[in-house]
């Protein structure tokens, strides 16, 4: 299994980017979709997260400013951030928790995808 996320650049203050990643390989379920992030010196942090029951969680900086959404079908999720400021800037991983079959579930991590807000 493996997640591949896509998404990130450059923008300047204000502006918007949206973050995709779809899982691949031998999947029977997933579970918890989401996204994390870690800036230079910090701690990796939760940005949000989905199930597949549909419950949302967002951490309280991104409220308001970050839409995360989830496509079954594709086994993707994504993240629309709009009015983007330098402290959002940091690598951007998603996350899913994916069973393998009936009974094996498994963590698994994107690659990172670099988010850089800066006029």
């Amino acid at each position: 299994v493996q997640l591949q996320a896509s998404g990130g650049g450059l923008v300047q203050p204000g502006g918007s980017l949206r973050l995709s990643c779809a899982a691949s390989g031998r999947i029977y379920s997933i579970n918890q979709m989401g996204w994390f992030r870690q800036a230079p010196g910090k701690q990796r942090e939760l940005v949000a997260m989905t199930t597949n029951h549909g419950t949302i969680n967002y951490a309280e900086p991104v409220k308001g400013r970050f839409t995360i959404s989830r496509d079954n079908a594709k086994n993707a999720v994504y993240l629309q951030m709009n009015s983007l400021q330098p402290e959002d800037t940091a690598v951007y991983y998603c996350n899913a928790d994916i069973a393998s079959n009936w009974e094996n579930w498994s963590t698994y991590w994107g690659q990172g995808t670099q988010v850089t807000v800066s006029s």
